[in-house]
């Protein structure tokens, strides 16, 4: 019998096609996708990215900055990550950097080659080399590839790429039944499902090569809720 989730490769493999990313690692969500890259970075930020030093011993980011209006999911991603979270008065749109970790939310804008060019506008040309970094997009009903819910991680690390797909399912290998599962992980319950991946890949074969970013919420100043204070 045809495995099911064959069709979720398939739309990873459709996914790094269509952005220019070596991988995608799609999840329940964009939410779940800035997590599982916050995560990982908590775990393996090496000496190379130490934030201050406190004498001769090296301490790396304990709070990581994102604009003050953005979703409420992205500090809460942050905290559950092992991170602090602090707000900046900064004015975005398309994507923005979870500084200074190499994770972009990229949750309005999803758009071909979007990992691997530079992209013209009428406003300016916007970098999308994405070299070591991991960009988070959404799946969500509201935005550009709408299957109601899922997103990914495209990036172009070996290293993380194993370690994504463990932590997406319940920390054991893709395939691998848990009674024979070994060197199990601590890791989360994220893993998109065939359904919409099947949706998704049928959407993306009709999705135009360019689209335009969407318009940001309305969204409250998160620096003064209580939660995050």
């Amino acid at each position: 019998m045809i495995s099911p989730y064959q069709v979720v490769k398939d739309f990873e493999s459709a996914l790094c096609d269509y952005t220019g990313a070596k991988y995608a690692v799609t999840t329940t969500s964009c939410t779940m996708a800035l997590l599982l890259a916050c995560r990982y970075e908590k775990l393996h930020i090496p000496f190379n990215k130490i934030d201050v030093l406190d004498g001769d011993l090296p301490t790396y980011p304990t709070r990581i900055t994102i604009p003050k209006r953005t979703y409420v999911g992205v500090p809460m991603s942050i905290i559950h990550a092992g991170f602090g979270v602090a707000f900046e008065d900064k004015e975005w749109e398309r994507e923005y950097q979870l500084k200074p970790l190499p994770v972009i939310d990229s949750a309005r804008y999803f758009t071909s080659g979007m990992f691997s060019r530079d992209i013209l506008t009428d406003v300016a040309t916007f970098n999308y080399n994405r070299t070591g970094q991991f960009v988070c997009v959404s799946f969500h009903w509201s935005k550009t590839l709408a299957i109601g819910q899922g997103g990914a991680i495209l990036h172009d690390s070996d290293e993380a790429d194993e370690w994504f797909r463990m932590m997406r399912f319940d920390g054991r290998k893709e395939g691998v039944e848990p009674r024979s599962q070994k060197d199990w992980v601590l890791g989360y319950h994220c893993y998109m499902s065939p359904r919409d991946a099947a949706e998704g890949l049928s959407r993306l074969s009709v999705l135009p090569e360019q689209n335009d970013p969407i318009p940001n919420d309305d969204y409250p100043d998160l620096s003064k809720l209580e939660i995050f204070k």
